[in-house]
């Protein structure tokens, strides 16, 4: 659908290293974490069929390699230019192609070129402002869940300015200055960046998703790292069963095609597909009985891979959707998201004002059916529905749900970001409004829609933009784009016009023309409905909706996170308050420098340690050939006495060298560690 994020930087990453040097042969250098941006969107085999003959850590002891050119992968860090300095004074390589991911900082910039061998050896510099991980065709992270409590928690108030200029205002400045022609014109209309937090959506982390990305997110154990994995059984209850660790990505087709799909139709649609794709691979089914001819070997052999990846994909989520099911029958969250819709929208499944919210509530914390967790995110969303509570009906709200203290000091917690907990006992003012009031349906809606009625806030604000009804008081513009003298009024939609005529009044351009695109980010953390929500906000309006955040949050996330907003910030260890990374000593270590001798000396003698030499290596000294009889005149007239003095003019006397080897019959015989050095293996 549209433009993919993934696709757009793995060919960033491979036009940029099959143009570094041309034809030529070449080192790929990286360091740890743009290696991590590589690898995210690309394979190591992309990178190595463009000429690369192989990977090397900037951070990692390397060999000299003067013969060939090498290609700099680098992160724009302090350690990372103190480790490319030394290898520019080294030498390291015949020509350096130096790309960094993001802007490199004008003080580190003036490091380099003040150097004398980075004045003679770079051939190229060049910024390619990608340090981010694309996760999904419309989504991007940065792998920074301390992003939270960096904006949140008390006493890191004095990072938040630090940190927001280097996930975004900053950086689209600092890149517009350097770049001129930025927007440069472009027949696509202009795009729109949306910054915001995660207090303009504090229902969505709370609420239980039902659709399928979301839902197994929040309740299987998805390993959510670097790679989304789920550990399933295959061929269960077979010989060849086994428990394998199986990725969930862009490369998985059912996944992509299922992931916004509401958990009651998947499984109907899981069990045909995959009785579809039986369908279309017979040579497979049933393969046990009846004879086989050589042809539908030859069919079953050539389709094989294919078949065992499509069978092993489909075992992965109809156990998935499975497991996901079970856990909605046993934690009854038939019931929890009946109520949960409720608070959130503040509507009841007729779209009226919800009754005996209370009662309902205090059932479900009762229930030992419902998990703890699920309690603690009742009570949450209750208090936001409310906009606020007496402290003593929260303290019997944990008593009915039978949480601890940590938990009344995760929902105190709740403050810091903008929500009010507690209220006084008498209190005139009315109830804070919420940023999109929910709207009832135009239509009558049918039963399936009574788990779908609240939507994340981010769609809502889309879809206004998109329109051109949103508030500019609400959402105002920072830099508008005003193009010829278009008037001030109206101002709210200036972002969304092109050089030459509003864009906004058209939601559907035509099919040859390109998709406005919107960047939504948000700082904080982001929700997989809200992720959700741009996809059909793409589709719907015929735009590229992209959703970049610090970190994706589920709903476990949300909570401990949020309860470490009272812990002692030593104690989480914020990147920003550690040490300072330095370039590994290794780097910086001189080439061992050849031993003075006091004569000259004809062949070295055993035992004796070879000077370290620089390609190209010179040829050795003339040795005897292995047919020449052996020197027994010099050897006649060396001394074997190892208490021998020193020589007259005080210099440092040869080493004794030991007697050569005899056979059994008494004659010489070759001596093979002068052998071995002969061939340049002796070290």
């Amino acid at each position: 659908m549209g433009t993919s994020i993934i696709d757009l930087q793995k060919d960033i990453f491979i036009q940029t290293v099959r143009h570094a040097t041309g034809s030529e042969w070449k080192v790929l250098v990286v360091d740890e974490g743009s290696k991590k941006l590589m690898d995210n969107v690309a394979k190591e085999d992309d990178i190595l069929n463009e000429g690369v003959t192989n990977f090397e850590l900037i951070e990692k002891r390397r060999p000299l390699n003067r013969e060939a050119d090498a290609v700099y992968l680098l992160s724009p860090l302090p350690h990372i230019v103190d480790c490319l300095l030394a290898d520019l004074e080294k030498r390291c390589y015949r020509r350096f192609f130096l790309v960094w991911t993001s802007l490199l900082d004008p003080h580190l910039r003036s490091r380099i070129d003040r150097l004398q061998s980075a004045r003679e050896l770079i051939a190229d510099f060049r910024v390619l402002n990608i340090d981010f991980f694309p996760r999904e065709s419309h989504l991007i992270t940065f792998r920074d869940p301390w992003s939270f409590p960096v904006l949140f928690h008390p006493a890191c108030n004095n990072l938040i300015r630090d940190h927001l200029d280097g996930l975004a205002k900053k950086e689209l400045d600092d890149y517009a200055q350097y770049h001129r022609d930025f927007p440069p014109p472009a027949a696509r209309p202009n795009g729109v960046l949306f910054i915001v937090d995660r207090t303009m959506d504090l229902f969505s982390p709370l609420i239980h998703e039902f659709t399928y990305q979301a839902m197994a997110l929040d309740l299987l154990p998805v390993n959510d790292g670097d790679k989304v994995t789920y550990t399933t059984v295959i061929n269960e209850g077979r010989p060849n069963e086994e428990r394998k660790e199986m990725e969930i990505g862009e490369k998985d087709k059912i996944w992509v095609a299922n992931r916004h799909m509401h958990m009651k139709d998947l499984l109907g649609k899981l069990v045909g597909d995959f009785n579809k794709f039986r369908a279309d691979n017979p040579q497979f089914a049933d393969s046990d009985g009846g004879s086989t001819s050589v042809n539908t070997i030859k069919d079953m052999l050539a389709g094989l891979p294919q078949y065992q990846e499509g069978k092993e994909a489909f075992s992965l989520h109809l156990d998935m959707a499975e497991q996901c099911m079970k856990v909605f029958n046993e934690h009854k969250l038939l019931d929890v998201g009946s109520v949960e819709q409720s608070l959130a929208t503040s509507l009841d499944e007729d779209f009226k004002k919800p009754k005996n919210m209370a009662d309902q509530l205090v059932r479900l914390l009762d229930d030992p059916s419902v998990p703890q967790e699920d309690r603690l995110r009742l009570i949450m969303l209750y208090i936001l529905y409310r906009g606020g509570l007496l402290g003593g009906d929260i303290r019997k709200l944990l008593a009915h749900a039978n949480l601890g203290p940590q938990n009344g000091e995760a929902i105190d917690n709740l403050d810091l970001l903008g929500a009010r907990t507690q209220k006084p006992l008498k209190e005139n003012s009315p109830l804070p409004q919420p940023l999109f009031p929910p709207k009832p349906p135009q239509t009558p809606m049918g039963d399936e829609t009574a788990f779908t009625r609240f939507e994340p806030a981010l769609k809502t604000m889309m879809e206004d933009q998109i329109k051109g009804t949103l508030d500019p008081a609400v959402f105002p513009l920072t830099k508008p784009h005003l193009a010829d003298g278009l008037a001030q009024d109206n101002v709210s939609q200036a972002s969304l016009r092109s050089a030459s005529k509003p864009t906004w009044a058209r939601t559907r351009p035509s099919a040859n023309e390109p998709r406005q695109r919107f960047i939504v980010f948000i700082a904080g953390g982001a929700t997989y409905a809200e992720a959700r929500a741009c996809y059909e906000v793409s589709q719907q309006m015929s735009k590229d909706v992209f959703l970049a955040s610090s970190h994706m949050l589920t709903p476990s996330l949300f909570l401990r996170q949020v309860g470490d907003l009272s812990t002692d910030k030593r104690r989480l260890d914020i990147p920003a308050e550690r040490p300072k990374p330095r370039a590994p000593d290794h780097l910086f270590e001189r080439e061992p420098q050849p031993q003075p001798q006091s004569q000259p000396q004809s062949q070295s003698l055993p035992g004796q340690q070879r000077p370290r030499q620089e390609a190209p290596r010179p040829s050795p000294a003339p040795q005897p050939s292995k047919n020449v009889a052996p020197p027994t005149a010099g050897l006649a007239s060396m001394t074997l006495n190892p208490q021998s003095r020193p020589q007259s003019n005080g210099s440092t006397p040869r080493p004794t060298s030991p007697a050569p080897p005899q056979s059994s019959t008494g004659k010489l015989t070759k001596d093979k560690t002068k052998d071995k050095k002969k061939k340049g293996l002796f070290k």
